[in-house]
């Protein structure tokens, strides 16, 4: 936007008439007023001018009104009066008038010029409420409360950062039921095996799950009845780079000695849901089309061992490379020596053996090592059957000489950042539509979609 430097000068010499004004008690009485007195003042006039310059444009934005305006429902409306109303702004509560239109035989009233702004009166505005949703995506709701006041220089509810959050929520969701309903279009996918030009070369996906704490809400729900502990599924699609050397950390230059090369993830899309896996399995197709995966030239998932995980792979996405995470499987083998070795040399000795043999590949040789020792120990044996049925997605040595990723650390730092960070804070209670709603706005969010998102929340009415 453009402002004529003249009008912005006159402005800014009103503004400093009025603080010195208010201040002028100060300077009289011997104590010139300190900066932050001079900001803090200056930013309550400019709040206040605020308001009273929005509620005098909305009120001075119609024209002159038409005495008959037609009803939604098929009537007619007929002209009342100017009525006043009030909406939240991010300068405050705003008052204004608009022309009120009623008369119709169903009873429904009518404002032109709230369902053109998307208003509805009493209700928070599409500016206060994106900053409202930001706050509430990064902290818990109370808190978001008090880390806004300062910065608004008034007060909202907790609630009200709680509502405006899950609307955000709501929209991302409906976001992606759109993205669902494409990918199952045959015309739509059709359409998309002709955009395969500016398609990814290779593309990531992962998925895991978090457990989070949901609280019954009514009474008769709360009677003797525990907190129920619930999966938050999360996915991620993302591109790799390499890290350049003089950007790696220690962590990074120790595993790029052993891998010969670091990478790692770039332009990540997050995606999250409470839902059946077969449900899942649709956004994890919605929200891949929407990322062109299906388009990649190289399709790579990078996942632990979780059974379910791996039939939708299979089931979507049935030519895409199978890695099974490195770091799992490690773990995996860990606890085959802690439960099966007392002696700390010869558990070393084992796992040391164990390991190099599955950093080259040799995943049938890992099997067999744990299997002779399924009779110390049950872990032996699970763990046994665990890598005979993943040694085609463990097959380490092949995956590095083809520079893939091996680790699913993108997945499960989107579990600590969406689920652990927001959900799991002291005291948090949620219902599945609040924990779900604020985790996909918080999704969107880590997935640099904010803007996009709340631009279709301010085209919603703000009753929405």
């Amino acid at each position: 936007m453009e402002y004529s430097i003249e009008q912005i000068d006159q402005i800014a010499g009103l503004v400093v008439a009025v603080v010195k004004k208010a201040l002028a008690g100060k300077a009289e009485a011997g104590k010139p007023p300190q900066l932050h007195e001079v900001e803090t003042t200056m930013r309550q006039v400019l709040k206040a001018a605020g308001a009273q310059g929005l509620g005098a444009y909305l009120s001075s934005a119609e024209g002159t009104p038409s005495s008959k305006r037609p009803c939604a429902c098929g009537g007619e409306l007929i002209y009342q009066r100017r009525r006043s109303a009030t909406v939240l702004s991010v300068f405050g509560r705003v008052a204004y008038k608009r022309a009120y239109y009623a008369g119709c035989a169903c009873g429904h009233g009518q404002a032109p010029l709230d369902e053109h702004l998307g208003i509805e009166a009493g209700k928070v505005s599409a500016g206060l409420s994106e900053l409202l949703a930001l706050a509430g995506v990064e902290m818990a709701f109370e808190q978001g409360r008090d880390w806004l006041k300062p910065f608004l220089l008034f007060e909202v509810s907790e609630n009200t950062v709680r509502q405006e959050t899950e609307l955000f929520g709501e929209v991302q969701q409906a976001v992606e039921e759109e993205q669902c309903q494409h990918s199952q279009q045959e015309e739509f996918l059709q359409k998309r095996l002709r955009m395969t030009a500016d398609a990814p070369r290779r593309m990531y996906g992962s998925i895991d799950a978090a457990k989070v704490r949901i609280e019954p809400r009514k009474a008769a729900e709360k009677q003797g009845k525990r907190d129920e502990w619930r999966d938050m599924k999360v996915g991620c699609w993302y591109e790799a780079e390499a890290v350049p050397a003089g950007w790696q950390s220690k962590r990074q230059r120790e595993k790029s000695e052993r891998e010969q090369g670091v990478h790692r993830a770039k332009d990540i899309r997050y995606y999250c849901d409470i839902m059946e896996a077969s449900e899942f399995g649709k956004l994890m197709w919605g929200t891949g089309c929407e990322a062109k995966a299906d388009l990649a030239n190289e399709l790579v998932f990078v996942c632990d061992g979780a059974t379910w995980i791996w039939n939708l792979v299979g089931q979507y996405y049935p030519h895409a490379k199978q890695i099974v995470d490195w770091y799992h499987a490690e773990e995996r083998l860990e606890r085959v020596a802690a439960a099966a070795f007392a002696d700390v040399e010869k558990r070393g000795a084992w796992l040391k053996e164990s390991l190099d043999e599955l950093w080259a590949g040799q995943v049938d040789g890992v099997s067999e090592r744990c299997q002779q020792l399924a009779g110390k120990c049950d872990e032996a044996q699970q763990a046994a059957g665990y890598f005979a049925h993943n040694a085609h997605r463990m097959r380490y040595d092949l995956f590095r000489a083809a520079g893939y990723l091996i680790g699913s650390g993108t997945v499960e730092s989107a579990c600590k950042q969406i689920v652990t960070h927001r959900l799991k804070r002291s005291g948090a209670q949620w219902t599945v539509t609040g924990a779900v709603q604020t985790a996909k706005a918080r999704a969107a969010w880590l997935s640099g979609q904010w803007n996009t998102l709340a631009s279709r929340r301010a085209q919603l009415p703000l009753a929405a």
